[in-house]
């Protein structure tokens, strides 16, 4: 047991769980989405990273317009971008970093761009990489709600917005497949008012 090398998917889980407990408990309450805002170091792809997040009432009623209320309710631009843990390969995670790398290397999606010159390769080990990131941050969501840690730590359930500013759309994608589809009809709906009329 003890030589399977951790995988970078429990490592997420297990820090996970004590950055959602750290959340300041006064804040617990107006807490009505979480987010799972993804970024890069230096917009590279072997360098990502989850900053886990919320957005809380107090953010909408401050960003919010007669207008249109769901852009500042489920527009991530409106919401709190600033001051969450990071997991992932960055400096503030070094354990993620370590276990993020040696499992790309694995999986044969790492590369070093100062020996490889084939800029075609390094496209597509970026996409790879992109990709694993992904799926890595999306199961983390759902495992998440299985495990009944958000609803344990915030009281209730929420739904987790998952983004990527760098890939603008994604989200809907990436939010359905993360959230129970009940908790989350309410930014789905939103999104589909976004969509240009067919």
């Amino acid at each position: 047991m003890t030589d399977q090398p951790e995988t970078f998917l429990n490592h997420l889980r297990t820090a996970a769980v004590g950055v959602l407990e750290r959340v300041p408990e006064e804040l617990k309450a107006e807490i009505y989405t979480l987010a799972f805002n993804i970024w890069r170091v230096d917009y590279d792809d072997r360098h990502p990273y989850v900053d886990i997040g919320y957005n809380t009432e107090s953010q909408y009623e401050r960003e919010r317009r007669p207008e249109d209320p769901g852009e500042a309710r489920w527009n991530y631009a409106c919401w709190i971008l600033e001051g969450f843990e990071k997991l992932g390969n960055v400096p503030e995670d070094p354990a993620g970093g370590r276990v993020h790398e040696a499992e790309v290397r694995r999986l044969g999606a790492w590369f070093d761009s100062e020996n490889e010159e084939d800029e075609g390769e390094i496209d597509a080990k970026s996409d790879l990489l992109r990709l694993h990131f992904y799926d890595a941050v999306i199961d983390l969501a759902r495992h998440l709600h299985a495990d009944g840690v958000i609803e344990k730590t915030f009281g209730r359930p929420l739904p987790v917005v998952v983004f990527d500013m760098d890939c603008p759309g994604w989200e809907l994608h990436a939010t359905e497949a993360a959230n129970p589809p009940e908790l989350i009809k309410e930014f789905m709906a939103w999104q589909q008012a976004q969509l240009p009329d067919s």
